[in-house]
């Protein structure tokens, strides 16, 4: 019954997306119950920083993060614009040698229907670009 009503509920919206009526809308969130993340911070020299957050995004975003609505928004962009905001760098990558502390994290959970298990560090160029590109997921160190 409730499989019946998702579908008699979505088809409309599906046929007048195919038609191209739907214009400049979003993408409708997956109906994945949403996406929960757990995100492991330490060492970033600001104790209010360190810690284990849960941050829960599609649809009112929750959890402990102390910015989960500005994290799962972040999240959402990087995503809608084609990117993977928890690929690691690719290998062979040149990088410059700079670098930005010892700050990591550590985040686990599902994103977009996927298992996340994605490790960030600031040891070089490419590590430090891929932690500010996720910010305010991860914190200003």
């Amino acid at each position: 019954m409730l499989r019946h009503l998702a579908l008699a509920t979505l088809a409309p919206l599906a046929a007048t997306a195919a038609a191209g009526g739907l214009g400049s809308l979003p993408p409708l969130p997956l109906l994945s119950g949403g996406d929960s993340l757990t995100v492991h911070i330490e060492r970033t020299g600001h104790p209010e920083a360190d810690g284990t957050f849960r941050l829960e995004c599609g649809g009112t975003p929750g959890g402990n993060h102390p910015a989960a609505a500005k994290a799962c928004k972040r999240l959402d962009q990087i995503t809608q614009a084609g990117g993977k905001p928890f690929a690691p760098v690719p290998e062979g990558q040149l990088c410059t040698q700079q670098y930005g502390g010892p700050a990591i994290a550590h985040i686990t959970g599902k994103w977009r229907g996927r298992s996340i298990d994605a490790r960030f560090s600031r040891t070089d160029g490419c590590e430090i670009d891929r932690w500010e590109n996720l910010r305010p997921v991860l914190p200003r160190v």
